[in-house]
């Protein structure tokens, strides 16, 4: 089966956002907390062995903040940035809290049948899906006619926008993309070929930490999805 390239998706590490609750959205200035900073710092050892051919970035902070670490680290790696894969457009629900919002009737509409989520003054999750895998489609071709078929290339973006590429090379309905997790700084892995995409890693973080069951109390494993991708182990 012919070979066509090969896609990191890195999720940007955790934000300050993220650990207040709050749905950032596309709302400026948000940055990665002590932790999100030492999850990007540890990024370029666990990507060591694999040589990329470009680095794609989200414009968001967050995400420029992640992938500076490997930048640093390889002088010669073009970053791209492209709005394609920016955060999903919450609209109206950006900068809120996601306690908040878990009141508001859209939210069963977000978990239960998302293909038919709309944000009011945002847009919908099945718009987002649609424009990432737009961008991903093209930069197989970009990277492949630059750099071969067996090349690999980095994109660093958002927990919404890597479960729906997932969902779309698992050929998932978009309304099953909410039973699929990934974790802050966490890489995904999707091998692309001529007649299908393989998925070879999903929200690997190296760190079971959030397996462990939670404590006496706690909120248990029967709960929604985090819209956003959630603050990921403590």
């Amino acid at each position: 089966m012919a070979a066509m390239p090969t896609l990191i998706l890195v999720r940007h590490g955790r934000s300050t956002a993220n650990t207040a609750g709050v749905l950032a959205g596309r709302t400026p200035g948000v940055a990665l907390d002590e932790r999100g900073a030492a999850q990007a710092a540890a990024l370029p050892a666990r990507l060591a062995r694999i040589p990329l051919a470009v680095a794609v970035s989200s414009p968001l902070q967050r995400c420029r903040e992640t992938l500076r670490p490997l930048l640093d680290a390889r002088p010669g790696l073009r970053l791209e940035t492209d709005d394609r894969i920016n955060e999903c457009d919450y609209g109206d629900w950006s900068g809120r809290k996601l306690a908040e919002l878990g009141d508001d009737p859209l939210m069963e509409v977000v978990q239960q049948h998302p293909s038919a989520a709309g944000f009011p003054g945002g847009e919908s999750i099945r718009e987002m899906q649609a424009r990432a895998v737009a961008a991903v489609r093209d930069w197989n071709a970009r990277v492949e006619e630059a750099h071969g078929a067996e090349a690999v290339y980095l994109m660093c973006s958002h927990g919404d926008i890597i479960k729906s590429l997932v969902a779309d090379a698992l050929g998932m309905h978009l309304d099953l993309f909410q039973r699929i997790s990934v974790e802050p700084c966490s890489v995904t892995a999707i091998r692309y070929t001529r007649l299908r995409p393989y998925l070879v890693r999903l929200g690997d973080t190296g760190d079971f930490g959030s397996l462990t069951p939670p404590d006496e109390g706690g909120s248990g494993s029967e709960r929604d999805a985090a819209v956003g991708g959630g603050a990921g182990a403590a």
